[in-house]
């Protein structure tokens, strides 16, 4: 019987093993080594590791965890879920079952990248959702953002910081008139077709063509696309959800506790604030919160 079985082992559940095994709790991490920053070539804002690729950072972590001798990490993806507090069951695909005491959720989300030619190339490169994560080594060059919800207008004022080359890209939606002479008045220039194209040289935005073929000279092009959590575990807990304006995520309450007692949710399942940072902060505050409640 583990103390604590962590379902996804990225930046989120690594943490929470990490302080789990210093307070010499059993643990066993399963993960399927698809963190969802894989495509990123290097992870910034993270205090004394900036610049340093997600799959380096992740390494170093594994390593440095398995220092911890009640810690075990294997590579399996969780199957099935059942149980509860005390008596908490995982299946693997592989068919094996750990009984544990708490559950940590943190097998993360999964881009649904849309089917636009050069989208999936640019993904994570030059094609990207955070401005704090990626901003910086596009400064100054021509940015787009493309519409994906009402959120999307908050945008330009936010990148301005970085940039006051920016172009909307409303892909065939409408926005109020009274938005639309906001942004144009700061100097956004709108662009109401629909994209159909990126055009980039590995992974690098050259431009985008429209479905008029109307054609935009850019150098980043910012974008939100869906997501969903990437296993249904959550679904088979019966777990309280909450919308977000691009996916769902799990609710939770104090010390990262989801709706059933014993189960703890961290990563980017808990937060639309999708960082490494954030998610380490979740992982840790998981681990706290599945620490009290065994000691209560």
């Amino acid at each position: 019987m583990q103390d604590v079985i962590i379902i996804g082992g990225s930046f989120a559940g690594l943490t929470a093993a990490m302080q789990l095994g210093r307070a010499r709790r059993k643990v066993t991490v399963l993960d399927t080594g698809l963190n969802r920053n894989r495509y990123a070539e290097h992870a910034h804002n993270i205090f004394g590791h900036d610049g340093i690729p997600p799959g380096e950072l992740l390494a170093t972590a594994r390593h440095q965890v398995q220092h911890y001798p009640t810690v075990q990490l294997v590579g399996a993806r969780a199957q099935l879920v059942t149980g509860e507090p005390d008596d908490f069951r995982v299946t693997t695909a592989d068919g094996e079952t750990i009984a544990g005491r708490r559950l940590i959720l943190s097998y993360g989300i999964v881009d649904e990248m849309p089917d636009i030619p050069g989208f999936a190339q640019c993904w994570g490169k030059t094609v990207i959702h955070c401005p704090f994560c990626h901003g910086y080594e596009v400064a100054g060059k021509r940015w787009g953002l493309l519409y994906s919800s009402p959120m999307s207008l908050h945008g330009p004022t936010l990148y301005a910081n970085w940039t006051d080359d920016i172009t909307l890209i409303l892909d065939g939606h409408d926005i109020p008139e009274e938005e639309r002479h906001k942004l144009e008045k700061r100097g956004v220039r709108i662009a109401n077709g629909k994209l159909t194209s990126i055009t980039h040289d590995q992974g690098q935005v050259r431009g985008v063509t429209l479905e008029d073929g109307t054609e935009i000279g850019l150098d980043a092009l910012y974008a939100h696309p869906r997501n969903r959590p990437s296993a249904d575990l959550h679904a088979q807990l019966g777990l309280d959800m909450k919308d977000t304006p691009t996916g769902t995520m799990i609710a939770i309450g104090d010390m990262q506790a989801a709706s059933r007692p014993g189960i703890f949710a961290a990563g980017d399942l808990v937060t639309g604030m999708h960082s490494v940072t954030f998610a380490s902060n979740t992982g840790s505050l998981a681990a706290m919160g599945a620490l009290q409640s065994m000691m209560v």
